[in-house]
């Protein structure tokens, strides 16, 4: 299996990780000393909770860079739900290599579960309303596209993966610009396509949609302004409400017809899920 994920190197990103548990000797001081080379284990990686998958691949790269030849059988799929006792992975291989690859393969499997279970508890929520839900710029440094992934694996829509591929402006930009319509209009002098306002207030909104913006940021508004402001838009762009948005408030906020309802927390605060790795002399 091989994990191809546009702007992720796994080798490097296997090799970088492995490298920072290893240190500067490159040792597994413990199982050099405790395991005797030769060793061989079998393992189960199981769940503890209900969760959805996401990172298994990874997890089968950090083993095979340490054993090759290590035999590696997938028992859940990318995406998928699964009850807490399923097993998710079997192995059988080095002893020494499964132990060294272990917390790195877990770590990742633990992080990206974890964020595509939160974002399916947010999906569900909104299910039927025909509102989409989407993530934002708000991860860890260094695991964006990773953690992207993991949104999409729980059923979210990547929104802006960076600076790069859209114009977003918000308050600090229009305050330098002097006003939402200056702001728009360098951005659209500047040959950016989408524009995205963030507004703050609905007397924004009409001169925001007349200076080109191509998206609406609805910031922090209540369910009272979302309605009043998807009706100012009447369908000209899209809507996006974004701003403490909760697994409580997020299914009356899709009600107000917002194209979009975009979560930080996704990224942000996941717990880890539960998932373990068990070993068994081969």
């Amino acid at each position: 299996m091989r994990f191809d994920l546009p702007g992720f190197d796994l080798d490097d990103f296997v090799r970088t990780t492995l490298d920072e548990d290893l240190g500067p000797t490159g040792r597994d001081v413990t199982s050099e000393s405790v395991i005797p080379a030769d060793a061989r284990f079998s393992g189960v990686m199981d769940s503890r909770d209900d969760v959805v998958v996401a990172g298994l691949p990874i997890a089968l790269a950090f083993f095979r860079h340490l054993d090759p030849e290590m035999e590696i059988r997938m028992l859940a799929t990318e995406g998928h739900g699964v009850a807490a006792g399923s097993d998710l992975m079997q192995l059988e291989g080095n002893a020494r290599a499964m132990l060294t690859a272990e917390r790195s393969a877990l770590n990742t499997v633990q992080h990206l579960s974890g964020i595509a279970t939160m974002t399916r508890r947010y999906v569900k929520a909104i299910a039927g309303t025909g509102c989409i839900l989407l993530d934002t710029r708000k991860t860890i440094p260094g695991l964006r596209v990773l953690e992207k992934y993991a949104t999409r694996m729980g059923g979210a829509t990547n929104h802006r993966m960076g600076l790069w591929d859209a114009a977003m402006i918000k308050d600090n930009h229009v305050a330098v610009a002097g006003g939402v319509v200056e702001a728009v209009r360098r951005a659209k002098d500047a040959g950016v396509e989408r524009i995205i306002l963030e507004v703050d207030r609905l007397e924004q909104v009409e001169p925001g949609l007349k200076a080109g913006a191509t998206h609406l940021l609805l910031d922090n508004m209540d369910v009272a302004e979302l309605t009043e402001a998807v009706k100012l838009v009447a369908g000209r762009v899209p809507t996006e409400a974004s701003g403490g948005v909760t697994l409580e408030t997020i299914r009356a906020k899709a009600e107000t017809g917002v194209t979009y309802i975009s979560v930080g927390r996704l990224t942000q605060s996941a717990p880890a899920a539960d998932i373990g790795l068990d070993f068994n002399v081969a």
